[in-house]
């Protein structure tokens, strides 16, 4: 990040407020540069928990880029982190036209980001990189059970399922069909589940790798989550990362038993829990801003606290009428 251009740009913010106050730690104190937040909506508790608040357009506006461009050149935006799953092939695509203007959007390459966001891919790539993911079944009538059924194309849990007899195995796969467009019909593993968060710098260096049991779940999201030790793990997420070409932070989410360790997917943008990430010891927030400054980042692979526990909980932002977005107010 320049002189010119010091400051983030959160977008999506929606109730990241976690991340939105990590970047404003990374900031060093005696710079005076500013985290901002974007959202289409003006009741997104993050929005206001940055230094200004913008509402933007949908991703899938025809003029979006053109109007974050012009942003990013009138709030003096170097670093801008896209958050949401739809908006990361948008910036992907665009992501050389925000550099040429000065401003690094820390996103990757668009077929990294296809990769992942196509399950039947991701377990092709995962299995050209020599790892693990479970096995797929070409159709319900003859899927060994129990089976899990999820969205070829989807996010957050939605429309996964475990069927344990042949017709709620129809059923799931017919669901999912209806809603998403194409089910995907997986070998069901019971075995903890395990979420990496990892940094690779835009060389396609490992920076950092913090390994976390899912310990709770609750749609989609870890509640209840320890950072481990596990060198093997670790290993095996940095193959397949710098396999499929990602940078930024990613978060990989893998199942793992003494003798198996089988990748189901990543998220190439930070995750809902990344806070323990930093908590643990890794502020890729810090090794983001230092990437847009044009540094190289020192690697810090096995530097993390390991048994650090998060319990995650809701809290409240009350603000008046007349202070919301779009209201008179910032």
């Amino acid at each position: 990040m320049s002189q010119v251009r010091p400051n983030v740009l959160i977008m999506s913010a929606a109730r990241k407020v976690l991340l939105v106050e990590a970047f404003r730690r990374a900031i060093s104190p005696s710079n005076s540069a500013l985290v901002l937040c974007a959202d289409v909506n003006p009741l997104s508790a993050a929005l206001y928990a940055g230094d200004g608040a913008r509402l933007i357009s949908s991703s899938d506006a025809p003029d979006f880029i053109d109007r974050i461009l012009g942003l990013c050149e009138a709030d003096a935006i170097g670093l801008v982190v896209p958050t949401r799953d739809e908006e990361l092939p948008v910036f992907a695509h665009a992501r050389e036209r925000f550099t040429a203007a000065g401003t690094l959007v820390l996103v990757s390459p668009p077929e990294a980001i296809l990769t992942c966001q196509d399950k039947l891919r991701f377990a092709t790539a995962v299995r050209a990189a020599g790892l693990d993911a479970p096995a797929e079944y070409p159709g319900a009538r003859t899927a060994p059970l129990p089976a899990f059924v999820k969205p070829r194309r989807g996010k957050g849990g939605q429309g996964a399922a475990k069927a344990t007899t042949r017709q709620g195995l129809l059923d799931a796969v017919n669901a999912v069909n209806a809603v998403n467009g194409e089910a995907l019909i997986q070998e069901f593993i019971d075995a903890p589940e395990f979420s990496v968060d990892v940094f690779i710098d835009l060389d396609g260096r490992p920076i950092s790798c913090v390994p976390r049991e899912r310990v709770a779940v609750v749609g989609g999201e870890s509640i209840i989550s320890r950072t481990v030790r596990d060198p093997e793990l670790v290993k095996a997420t940095l193959r397949l990362c710098t396999a499929i070409g990602l940078v930024g932070h990613l978060t990989v989410q893998a199942f793992r038993t003494p003798d198996r360790i089988s990748f189901i997917e990543i998220n190439p943008r930070y995750g809902g829990a990344a806070n323990l990430g930093f908590q643990a010891g890794a502020s890729t927030p810090e090794f983001a801003l230092a990437v847009a400054r044009g540094e190289h980042p020192t690697p810090r692979l096995d530097d993390y606290e390991a048994g650090l526990v998060m319990l995650r909980y809701s809290t409240d932002r009350f603000l008046r009428e007349e202070d919301l977005l779009g209201a008179g107010g910032r």
